[in-house]
């Protein structure tokens, strides 16, 4: 009998689809091997799910990586790296340029793959977002990955719902691992997510029983399946991670799936085709061995001693699959796009801005300045009038918060457009809600930034703690999401220690990448805001009060637009240079400014400068900033009710630092301020001893 012909190309078809995942798996290795650093076991094991995904069902166009319409793929267990750099190099992913241009040449070569892990390879140790292109997150800590994309997600379906499915409908795609989803922010974007109906997220969890220590009995009992039906997912399995087919028909059903976000549980072999390192931790950390590589490819049919090879027909293979797919989808959007935008001028317009990160003119136009007020107001409740001013002008600025909406003044005013709950079935809200999930809250805010939506989430200061890694994240990747952080002090009185940040503002100022910004009334909450909005690649934090802080009266004491430099002199002596400097942030400028007037009448030329942001100041030119802090002037206090970590720089070995070295204690403000000296007496009279202390050393 003659052989069939559509049995034969099938047979041939599976042929290149095999050699196409084995030479992921083996440029995977090889990579390794020479680095000898990086993680094999994962990239052997999941080769054809990653393979089977880009090839039939992702919507990625490799030569314009960044249309806007795309799907989004996420490599959560970011360890797994060469998994990704094998694709982007195999698909020939274009390189684009921060002006968002592609340049014309790849995002990986191979030159690259095999300089995996060294200093300026586009392949480092972790995937690297700004860095890489084709990397749509930062990931490497794990659970960071996943917790992102139901931020992407949820921009999805927020453009969608503004700018028509037509443009935005992408979905989003993760591979996570065992330690993906034993870290706890899993659990609060597992059940946001589920929550949301979030029909457009599908996690793929790579089963493989494997961690560094060893089996994952070890530690992890879970029933996975059960716990993500509880957050009222689709959970279907695929029992072989070599079963392309019946890979395929889990991502035909999350294609399918309405209302619920899918999890497809994929059990695997870590180092798979390794003879003796499959199943085992040795292959989830470590190369595996010169002559492990040899036989590992030996088993997979594989030239055993071929070095990054790239067999003919490979590249073709992933051209005639991703990238004609990937090409046909772009071109149809950008029909859907030219034809929205001769009908929607001002929203084409909003989308093309979006992508720029650029901001719409007059954004800024109806920013309040606040009259002078002794009883003052809250910076943070200041901050919410500013916010809405902005917000009725940058239609995709979205603001979220951990269940203190309020609280945290972070709420959009209903008669702003879009100002109401995002929640299914009106996911053109603005106003988005994480409940008591802070991680998720600043890793969601991270996909947001990553899909160009301008986010803004809020907590209490303290238990900014529980985001940090997600902060850290954004200021790493240059996204420019705003951070509010209210209650920021001592100031908040009964609540207590548990309450009372005193660590947190150092720690937030130790993150290379990310501004910190204390306004000491509402109009330098202002020039934050002003600060904040107009940045394209970096990360900002507001640090707000709960308690009134005074107004000061800018026809008596420096305009507030002298924040935007960081620092600036507020107050200054009469009649000369000043003797001595007083600095301060937030709300304890007001105690130097009353300390100030104090000095003033026992005849003491003082100066005040408020330091709202410290790395701002930094930035400034050596001559202004020895403007404001006077290098001859070597009398200076630091008044701020928190760690004193980082002032030396600024009062030097002859000042003096007025702040927290205990934990704070419940009671009522002015008690608390009391007790631990944060009074304008303390700081006059410690301005004096510095003073006196240094005339004798003159």
């Amino acid at each position: 009998m003659a052989p069939d012909a559509g049995t034969d190309r099938g047979r041939d078809a599976e042929d290149i689809d095999t050699l196409c995942v084995n030479t992921i798996r083996t440029l995977s290795i090889d990579a390794i091997q020479k680095a000898q650093s990086g993680h094999p076991g994962t990239p052997m094991s999941m080769a054809p799910v990653a393979y089977t995904l880009w090839q039939r069902f992702l919507r990625f166009d490799p030569a314009e990586p960044i249309w806007p319409g795309r799907d989004r793929f996420v490599l959560s267990a970011g360890h797994a790296s060469m998994l990704l750099y094998a694709l982007l190099y195999l698909a020939e992913v274009q390189a684009v340029d921060p002006d968002y241009e592609v340049v014309g040449k790849p995002a990986v070569s191979l030159e690259d793959i095999k300089r995996f892990r060294q200093l300026d390879s586009r392949a480092p140790g972790h995937p690297e977002y700004r860095w890489t292109s084709g990397v749509e997150t930062t990931t490497g800590p794990l659970g960071q990955g996943i917790a992102t994309t139901v931020g992407m997600a949820i921009a999805s379906k927020w453009q969608a719902s503004r700018y028509g499915a037509d443009l935005f409908d992408f979905d989003v795609y993760a591979i996570a691992g065992d330690g993906c989803l034993m870290e706890g922010v899993s659990n609060e974007a597992a059940s946001l997510a589920g929550h949301l109906n979030l029909d457009n997220l599908c996690w793929i969890y790579d089963n493989n029983h494997i961690t560094i220590d060893g089996r994952t009995r070890l530690a992890y009992g879970d029933d996975v399946a059960a716990r993500f039906m509880g957050y009222g997912w689709n959970v279907t399995r695929v029992g072989d991670a070599n079963d392309t087919e019946l890979l395929a028909r889990a991502f035909e059903e999350f294609k399918g799936e309405e209302g619920r976000p899918t999890l497809v549980i994929v059990d695997s072999h870590i180092g798979y085709g390794s003879p003796h390192k499959q199943d085992t931790a040795a292959a989830h950390g470590s190369p595996l061995g010169e002559e492990e590589a040899r036989e590992t490819k030996r088993a997979y049919g594989w030239p055993e001693d071929a070095q990054f090879l790239v067999p003919d027909g490979v590249k073709e293979r992933f051209a005639e699959g991703v990238g004609k797919r990937g090409a046909q989808a772009r071109a149809e959007w950008e029909e859907h796009r030219d034809s929205f935008a001769r009908e929607n001028t001002a929203l084409a317009a909003e989308i093309d801005a979006m992508q720029e990160r650029a901001l719409p003119d007059g954004w800024d136009a109806d920013i309040p300045s606040f009259e002078p007020d002794e009883k003052g107001l809250a910076t943070r409740k200041a901050s919410n009038r500013v916010q809405n001013a902005i917000a009725a002008r940058l239609p995709w600025l979205l603001a979220g918060s951990g269940d203190l909406t309020d609280s945290t003044s972070v709420r959009i005013d209903e008669d702003v457009e879009g100002g109401f709950d995002f929640e299914p079935g009106s996911f053109d809200g603005r106003q988005l809600h994480y409940g008591i999930r802070e991680h998720e809250a600043a890793a969601i805010s991270n996909g947001l930034s990553l899909s160009k939506l301008r986010p803004l989430w809020s907590t209490y200061l303290t238990f900014s703690d529980y985001a940090r890694p997600a902060i850290r994240l954004s200021a790493l990747m240059e996204l420019p999401v705003i951070h509010v952080f209210t209650h920021d002090s001592i100031g908040l009185g009964e609540d207590g220690p548990t309450h009372q940040p005193v660590e947190q503002i150092a720690s937030l100022r130790a993150v290379p990448g990310l501004d910190v910004f204390r306004p000491a009334d509402a109009n330098e909450v202002a020039e934050a805001w002003r600060c904040a909005i107009d940045r394209t690649h970096q990360p900002a934090a507001l640090v707000l009060t709960r308690q009134d802080v005074p107004i000061f009266d800018r026809s008596r004491y420096a305009p507030a637009g002298g924040a935007r430099r960081g620092g600036y002199v507020l107050a200054d002596a009469e009649g000369g240079e000043p003797e001595v400097i007083l600095l301060a942030t937030g709300s304890e400028v007001a105690l130097a400014i009353a300390a100030h007037e104090e000095l003033a009448a026992d005849g003491v030329r003082s100066r005040v400068v408020s330091l709202p942001c410290w790395e701002l100041f930094d930035r400034q030119e050596q001559s202004y900033r020895d403007e404001v802090l006077p290098p001859a002037v070597t009398a200076r206090v630091s008044v701020e009710e928190a760690s004193t970590i980082g002032w030396d720089r600024y009062v030097g070995p002859g000042g003096e630092k007025i702040g927290m070295h205990t934990f704070g204690t419940s009671a009522p403000l002015k008690d608390v301020q009391t007790k631990f000296g944060f009074t304008p007496d303390r700081v006059a009279d410690t301005a004096r001893e510095v003073l006196a202390r240094a005339k004798q050393n003159d």
